[in-house]
């Protein structure tokens, strides 16, 4: 007898308990679709763009010395594009040109914002020594085509790493100009590491 009433003094509680919930979930705002909407919309807009990488524990990138190496890193794909398209098969050719395109185009663009910066960049011929160095893993003992790709794959990732540290500079042109660039750069990689793939098949 005594464990009916407890258990009908829980039902009670739970009774009013469930109630209550129910009388409290009526009081709230539901929004509706229109405001689900705008709240998302809102929301989305304030996301991190994924063309960059958001990792602010990196070390800050010096102005001058992104500009000088950038642009070294620049001449050595165009440099050793020109090379795919003399010593290379043409399976590669379309990538080659298309590293000559953009990788002149982006120096011409930061040749720009250094002159308007009034930025100290190394001559000509020292940023030709600079691309020779980063050419030399192009080696003669394996087909062109695949250490040509290798280097590609190589060269890429670190320029990447070196624009996502450029992506968080507090100059506002440096800053604007890697960003605008990675997802050009990241589209390379893929196209080289693609390429790889069709090399060893």
């Amino acid at each position: 007898m005594k464990n009916k009433l407890f258990n009908v003094a829980i039902l009670a509680t739970l009774g009013l308990s469930t109630a209550q919930l129910q009388a409290d979930e009526s009081e709230v705002d539901i929004p509706d679709e229109n405001t689900i909407s705008a709240i998302a919309a809102e929301n989305a807009a304030n996301e991190p763009n994924p063309d960059w990488e958001d990792d602010m524990t990196r070390d800050p990138v010096d102005v001058e010395d992104f500009v000088e190496t950038a642009s070294a890193k620049g001449i050595a794909e165009i440099e050793t594009a020109r090379m795919a398209l003399d010593e290379g098969t043409a399976q590669i050719h379309e990538f080659a040109n298309r590293m000559i395109e953009d990788h002149t185009k982006a120096n011409n663009e930061l040749r720009d914002i250094a002159r308007q910066q009034d930025l100290e960049v190394a001559d000509d011929p020292t940023l030709m020594d600079m691309a020779k160095a980063m050419m030399l893993s192009i080696r003669n003992d394996e087909s062109f085509d695949d250490a040509y790709i290798e280097n590609q794959i190589n060269a890429h990732e670190e320029t990447i790493e070196l624009f996502e540290r450029a992506s968080h500079s507090d100059n506002d042109a440096i800053r604007a100009f890697a960003r605008e660039k990675l997802p050009i750069l990241r589209e390379h990689l893929q196209m080289a590491n693609e390429l790889e793939e069709q090399l060893g098949d």
